[in-house]
């Protein structure tokens, strides 16, 4: 059975996070994604720490199933190269700042005169249009435009910084996989292909679903960071300590979850309070918190094991990698690596009943496929840019 993607031909432009992250997303279901990369430092990605053998334990992760050619577009002959790359291609993925292809010669006007079907995506952080569109940016303050990052943390202390980059892969990565995808389908029924406009500020701010509607819908002010009702306000979603200094999380937003959660800590006089008003709620998480202390973590999770609590165990990532939920969906994987050897890596999460995402090539060195693309489109003693 052919993957889902196959035949789809994706020229990846993008360095770093976001931009990749949606081609890893497409590569694993089959896209032909073809890294387009610099001759001398190629994506940037590729040379932070930690690393494995030579390249970086996050190039390694976010590259699998790509293919590598280098080429240096300020080159008229590598521009050339690229052009011919561009009438096979159905896709342009990049991320760099507005007007930057323009100045290179090869802007979308100029890609879909090459290319009428082609999908051209751009990924930046403020988008094409509007008064910040050349601005830079990188995730945080992605977050800090969108209000997001005022919300984080608890009242009365300072923002606190997410461990992961919503802004890089919620608000742009997946995004863009979005658009490329509704764009490839829109193709089919139009024979056209599309600018695909993806702005990661926008992203973050299309993520503020349980935020946004309710302050617009009150004539109240929003309250202050860890008072929302999914940021700490509640009692019933918060995290306490345990007596072993780890730390057991609630979700218990529903009544039925909440009654027995209060029963199995031994609260039960708080059972009637589960939307009462904030300063109750802080009251309830403090005697909450005394009775959490008084068990490890590992008894309380034997305590509410066949509990409808909505209960769970703030693991480490080392935890999480063995924890058998995880095991069973498989997304953690073990590959061999023709130089590094056997190598953990993330699953695709997306699940299908049909073929499913699948890791079928190691990550490319830069340039790895430069002869090989080039046969591909007709040059037999072309030489291109190449790293060292």
């Amino acid at each position: 059975m052919s993957l889902p993607l196959e035949g789809i031909r994706v020229l990846d432009l993008t360095r770093l996070l976001p931009g990749p992250y949606c081609s890893l997303l497409l590569a694993d279901f089959g896209a032909d994604v073809i890294k387009v990369e610099h001759p001398e430092v190629g994506d940037y990605a590729r040379w932070s720490s930690p690393k494995v053998g030579d390249q970086s334990a996050l190039f390694l992760s976010l590259n699998r199933n790509k293919r590598s050619i280098t080429l240096n577009l300020k080159e008229k002959e590598d521009q050339e190269v690229f052009l011919e790359l561009v009438k096979t291609a159905d896709v342009v993925l990049e991320s760099f700042r507005p007007g930057v292809m323009e100045r290179l010669g090869l802007g979308y006007e100029v890609l879909k005169k090459q290319n009428p079907k082609l999908i051209y995506c751009a990924i930046t952080g403020y988008g094409q249009t509007g008064p910040m569109a050349d601005e830079p940016g990188h995730d945080l303050n992605f977050l800090s435009y969108s209000g997001l990052l005022h919300l984080q943390g608890q009242s009365g202390e300072k923002p606190m910084i997410p461990s992961v980059q919503i802004g890089d892969i919620g608000g742009g990565g997946l995004m863009a996989a979005v658009g490329v995808l509704v764009s490839i389908i829109d193709a089919q029924k139009s024979r056209e292909g599309q600018f695909v406009d993806i702005s990661m500020l926008d992203g973050v701010i299309s993520w503020m679903q349980t935020i946004l509607p309710d302050r617009w819908a009150s004539a109240e002010p929003l309250p202050d960071r860890g008072e929302l009702l999914l940021n700490g306000g509640k009692a019933a979603y918060e995290v306490y300590r345990t007596r072993d200094d780890r730390f057991l999380s609630v979700g218990a937003l529903e009544f039925k979850f909440w009654k027995n959660f209060c029963e199995g800590v031994g609260r039960e006089e708080f059972i009637d309070k589960l939307d009462a008003p904030i300063e109750e709620q802080r009251r309830m998480k403090l005697g909450i918190e005394q009775s959490v202390l008084q068990k490890t973590l590992k008894e309380w999770m034997s305590l509410f094991e066949g509990v409808d609590a909505c209960v769970a165990p703030v693991l480490t990532p080392e935890e999480m990698a063995g924890h058998v939920q995880v095991k069973q969906r498989e997304m953690v994987e073990e590959v061999t690596h023709p130089q590094l050897g056997l190598m953990k890596t993330i699953s695709n999460p997306i699940k299908l009943s049909g073929e499913k995402g699948k890791i079928r090539h190691h990550p490319p060195q830069l340039g790895e496929h430069n002869e090989e693309i080039l046969r591909e489109i007709g040059y037999s003693n072309q030489k291109v840019s190449k790293g060292e």
